[in-house]
């Protein structure tokens, strides 16, 4: 599959900004089931010098820009064209048990596994809990359960047990409100799904990226309509990360575009900066993701 991804993200303000810094998360990952063939940023107003690329801790591509010149309103807009290829899932009954995983992940560290036993801790977004840990434990009702199958039942049961609701959060709302309410988006299932996981000795990290979506029968794709995704994934030893997507309840296939990962949304924001003056702000973000032919 071709997809042609734009994301527009505009701020106002109602006082000049004197000084921005701002950095990005908007490129899409090279992954060998996703491959990135042309991403353009375009800054409004412009940038004072070009702006810079780098890659992040975690391996995600990031860009920076400074505005010095006085402005009221900001506007990026990130167009990308991606080709995603089909990445089979595992078959969960065979994969390691949840006590061998653990194991595994105590053991004495290799590159792999420096990499995995990073996402079992604590983070700004992610707080580990008993609570997290009594809910998800009832996915994994005995040591020789095998570690996907566990995350699997957790992933139906997110699903089943919480509604999706754009109302009910922001981003600075705590995990222990949204497991209290049950209700979020998917940013805050994804959250809840890595706390429990994290809170039981397991590896989780959080993805984000774009789902490609589709409208009901009859209607037009609405321009600006979609947005930005979040799902996450596990780590299994033998068969490496796994996602799964507790918002849609299924393991991520060839609609999901993955742009970033890190230990939670903090980690990846498509867009955050520090800026002198401004006052308040209100922030706009329209996101479209459209299928070609090659």
């Amino acid at each position: 599959m071709m997809y042609r991804v734009r994301h527009l993200t505009t701020c106002q303000y109602n006082e000049s900004v004197l000084v921005g810094h701002h950095m990005t998360h908007l490129v899409p990952r090279a992954l060998p089931w996703q491959t990135c063939r042309r991403a353009t940023l375009k800054i409004r107003p412009q940038p004072s010098g070009p702006d810079r690329e780098g890659i992040d801790f975690f391996g995600n591509v990031v860009r920076f820009f400074t505005l010095t010149d006085p402005h009221r309103a900001l506007s990026v807009e990130a167009i990308s064209r991606i080709e995603r290829s089909a990445r089979p899932a595992p078959d969960a009954q065979t994969t390691t048990s949840f006590a061998a995983t653990l194991d595994r992940l105590d053991a004495t560290l290799t590159p792999d596994l420096l990499d995995a036993v990073q996402f079992r801790f604590d983070s700004p977004l992610v707080p580990l809990s008993r609570r997290l840990a009594d809910y998800g434990r009832i996915s994994f009702p005995s040591p020789d359960v095998p570690v996907l199958v566990g995350a699997l039942d957790l992933m139906h049961r997110i699903h089943r047990d919480f509604t999706y609701d754009p109302t009910a959060t922001t981003v600075a709302t705590p995990l222990a409100d949204v497991l209290e309410t049950r209700r979020g988006v998917c940013q805050d299932f994804a959250h809840l799904t890595i706390g429990c996981l994290r809170s039981l000795g397991l590896a989780a990290r959080y993805v984000s990226g774009y789902l490609m979506t589709r409208p009901p029968p009859g209607r037009a794709r609405l321009t600006g309509s979609d947005a930005s995704h979040a799902w996450l994934a596990l780590y299994v030893p033998e068969t490496g990360w796994v996602d799964l997507d507790p918002t849609n309840d299924r393991i991520p296939d060839t609609e999901h575009i993955t742009t970033a990962w890190g230990r939670d949304y903090d980690d990846v924001s498509p867009l955050k900066g520090v800026v002198l003056g401004g006052g308040e702000q209100s922030l706009k973000v329209a996101v479209d993701v459209e299928p070609f032919e090659i």
